[in-house]
């Protein structure tokens, strides 16, 4: 039987799900949480469909060994690519919520836009996920998906707030494709990074919405629902990566104040 003291599981390819990591951390501070960042395959934005799939139950499998209630897949790509397959590998054992959906929820909610942007990487803006599911609920909205290859990488390499990311940024969204945009969904969860410097282009007059506060509304919302909400006033987190950078390191402290310690963990073993 799961209980609610159970830890919830979050993984992504890097950095990027540590800002849903934070977001869960800050609305639900009782949780105690899991991180699997595979770092020997990032980015997922570029790898086959298959590999993704691979990747990913393997991750599930590991984060299943370890009592995980819930398992948050923190990357778009994969929630793109492999949700349904982890859903079904994970079946009754835990609870499994992409970063995709909620946003999707949100967006569609908002009254009085016509255009919504879309940047991401290129696995998530040519599954055309964000588009089929948006206009499955809101036929007359209209949306502009843009691959944004160099984003994550340069964000993984800590180049953010300087001008050679304002540079890269200024680029991608002065594109025809991104023009009169009522709001701009930042479909990567490394984005929220650089959310500043998006809002500074466009000088605050585009709603931008990143993903890490949606999901994890949505993840307390399912938790209360179920009876399986932690109230505990000092949760364990453990961060696990399949191969370690120093890299990962700072940025996992930019999220989590105190020490952390990366535990590595390569997927294939036993």
């Amino acid at each position: 039987m799961v209980k609610p003291s159970a830890p919830i599981g979050i993984f992504d390819s890097g950095i990027g799900g540590l800002t849903v990591a934070h977001a869960i951390h800050r609305f639900l501070p009782g949780e105690s949480l899991i991180y699997f960042g595979d770092t020997a395959h990032l980015p997922y934005g570029d790898k086959s469909s298959d590999a993704i799939k691979y990747y990913s139950i393997r991750i599930a499998q590991f984060l299943l060994k370890k009592k995980c209630k819930a398992i948050v897949i923190a990357c778009n790509t994969a929630s793109s690519m492999a949700y349904d397959v982890v859903r079904e590998f994970t079946g009754s054992q835990a609870i499994v919520i992409n970063v995709i959906d909620p946003v999707v929820e949100e967006v569609t909610h908002i009254k009085g836009i016509g255009k919504i942007g879309v940047i991401g990487t290129k696995g998530t803006v040519r599954s055309e996920i964000y588009s089929r599911k948006i206009k499955k609920i809101k036929p007359s909205l209209d949306v502009a998906s843009l691959a944004t290859p160099l984003l994550a990488p340069m964000i993984e390499e800590g180049f953010f707030n300087n001008k050679i990311s304002r540079t890269i940024i200024n680029s991608y969204l002065s594109r025809p494709k991104l023009k009169k945009l009522d709001c701009l969904i930042l479909a990567c969860t490394h984005y929220p990074l650089i959310k500043p410097e998006i809002e500074d282009y466009y000088k605050n007059s585009v709603n931008i919405i990143d993903s890490a506060r949606s999901v994890a509304l949505y993840l307390k919302e399912m938790l209360t629902k179920k009876k399986l909400l932690a109230k505990g006033k000092n949760p364990k987190h453990h961060f696990y990566v399949s191969d370690y950078t120093d890299a990962f390191e700072k940025s996992t402290k930019i999220f989590f104040k105190g020490k952390i310690r990366l535990e590595p963990h390569s997927l294939w073993e036993k």
